[in-house]
């Protein structure tokens, strides 16, 4: 590391590269396992991933707690959660966009709209411009059987568990925002008390959301037949939910890291920007909610 306190030069590391490889491992495994069901990759990339953050997040811990961090590093800490947070702005923006294109624009010109009207009958000649839009041309052929008895082409949005467990998510993803925001104010006055409560509900809040998300996939899948081959809704509601879903155990997880760091004494209120920047990515998470559950559930 650099002694200059005007520019920083950081160390050495293996641990880019080893992370670069373990979400390449994730990537390809995931690709393995919708398509054959061989998990082994995806669990390999899985562990290489938590140990190289886990080896990250110590080193930069104990550095801050060292005083190597200058002015200038910290300000690289900052552009760096917040470029990473506009990657991630971009990342839904692309699923949201599918959503949008799939609905109003694709669905309109399969059922006859525009000069190509002619053109879905040649692959799907019973084709029926209904959202949502739940099997394939290939899966209209055949049985029907995949959606689940009674649920042909109909989507059960506000039927049994989707009618309330969205929204306790939503009411709970919203009171961990109010919650993560407390611990915050704590932490810039400098009582450690109640930052360690109010952060340690906001974990709470977090676990219980993935709780409540594995119910609704649960029910999704065993009683109403919704699974990723259900069409492009199929696809885009699970790419979507199940996408946030990750970004919320990610965040749960950076939120636990910096409740144990309070209970440690580690931040105060000039000092906290490990809490700080799991706070903005949490808050991101919960506006995507927000986002989810007006154009997933409220308008499907």
């Amino acid at each position: 590391m650099s002694t200059e306190s005007n520019y920083y030069v950081p160390e050495e590391s293996r641990l880019p590269v080893l992370g670069a490889l373990a979400l390449g491992l994730m990537a390809l495994g995931a690709g393995l396992l919708l398509n054959d069901g061989a998990s082994g990759i995806l669990w390999v990339g899985t562990a290489l991933l938590v140990a190289v953050m886990y080896i990250w997040f110590r080193t930069v811990i104990r550095e801050n707690i060292a005083g190597m961090n200058s002015d200038q590093l910290k300000r690289s800490y900052v552009w760096g959660m917040s470029w990473f947070i506009f990657s991630e702005v971009m990342f839904f923006a692309v699923f949201f966009g599918t959503l949008f294109y799939v609905r109003t624009l694709a669905l309109p010109w399969l059922g006859g709209e525009g000069d190509r009207s002619d053109m879905i009958h040649l692959v799907w000649p019973e084709f029926t411009a209904q959202w949502p839009l739940m099997e394939t041309p290939s899966q209209a052929a055949g049985s029907n059987e995949f959606i689940g008895p009674d649920h042909h082409m109909s989507f059960p949005g506000w039927d049994k568990m989707f009618h309330w467990l969205p929204l306790w998510n939503t009411i709970i993803l919203l009171t961990s925002s109010v919650t993560c925001h407390f611990a915050h104010h704590a932490m810039k006055h400098d009582d450690r008390k109640k930052f360690n409560i109010w952060l340690g509900v906001t974990v709470a809040l977090g676990i219980i959301f993935l709780f409540l998300q594995y119910e609704e996939y649960h029910e999704a899948y065993t009683e109403m037949g919704l699974t990723l081959e259900s069409g492009i809704y199929g696809s885009t509601f699970f790419m979507l939910t199940g996408f946030h879903g990750f970004h919320v155990t990610m965040g749960t997880f950076m939120l636990l890291i910096q409740w144990i760091r309070g209970l440690k004494g580690h931040f105060s209120s000039d000092d906290q920007f490990g809490f700080e920047a799991s706070s903005w990515y949490w808050h991101f998470v919960d506006v995507v909610w927000a986002g989810l559950f007006l154009f997933v559930y409220v308008l499907a």
